[in-house]
């Protein structure tokens, strides 16, 4: 891919280090990246916005200038605030996750572009070896009680029609936090309509369950599945459920 330079005019003839710089400040005020978490490295979004290293450093300049970004030893983290908390919707991505500011805290959430496990590539109508975005979530109690571990794959179709969740694909390492609690907000806000089936399994010969989640659009296009496993023993699964009042 051919790179330009930083003060090469852009369509609307502004230096391309300006749209640049206005194309990251949207990622950063939609939450694709959330606030305090640190920016992908300058080589990672040059070959993310198909532009030179100088650009990008152009644009990170722009944007700590304007109190967007700020850069310590340990790279560039977005300093916008968080988000509007918005009403609680009857799906919680991913399913069983925990309250963040109670005891059972996120331990881990990172994503990686691989191949996703095999049943899961079914279940999305994934060829099977075919990479896709997945999402690995781990949380548990102050005293290491009530675990519970994720694994969720995305089909080509949420990654397609999903703004935010196909931008994660450059940042995919397995290395960056990536909660992507919206993540259900956003394919609302693409306009899908979401229909989800829980399943929920005992684990022979453990007091562990496994619940498995698939959510299809409003034409039964598969979204995404995910795969918890909970200790039974020591946690409960909570579900919640909107029902639309009558018209």
């Amino acid at each position: 891919m051919a790179r330009t330079t930083p003060h090469d005019p852009s369509p609307a003839g502004e230096p391309l280090y300006q749209r640049i710089a206005a194309e990251l400040l949207g990622e950063l005020r939609d939450s694709t990246i959330p606030p305090g978490e640190r920016l992908p490295g300058e080589r990672q979004l040059a070959e993310h916005f198909g532009v030179s290293r100088e650009t990008v450093r152009q644009a990170l300049e722009l944007l700590r200038r304007d109190g967007h970004v700020t850069t310590d030893r340990r790279g560039s983290h977005a300093t916008l605030p968080a988000a509007p908390v918005e009403p609680p919707s009857a799906l919680t991505f991913p399913v069983g996750s925990l309250d963040p500011g109670g005891a059972g805290a996120v331990d881990r959430a990172t994503v990686t572009w691989e191949a996703p496990p095999p049943a899961h590539a079914e279940a999305l109508g994934l060829a099977p070896h075919r990479p896709t975005l997945v999402h690995r979530y781990e949380s548990a109690g102050s005293g290491g009680q009530g675990r519970r571990t994720a694994v969720t794959s995305f089909s080509a179709v949420a990654l397609a029609e999903v703004a935010e969740l196909a931008r994660y694909r450059h940042r995919a390492d397995g290395t960056c936090a990536a909660q992507l609690r919206r993540a259900y907000d956003w394919m609302r806000r693409a306009g899908l309509t979401l229909h989800h089936r829980d399943s929920i399994t005992p684990l022979p010969g453990t007091p562990s369950v496994r619940v498995t989640r698939l959510v299809h659009d409003q034409y039964a296009r598969p979204l995404e599945i995910t795969e918890l496993v909970v200790d039974a023993q020591q946690d409960a699964l909570v579900y919640e459920f909107t029902v639309p009042a009558a018209g």
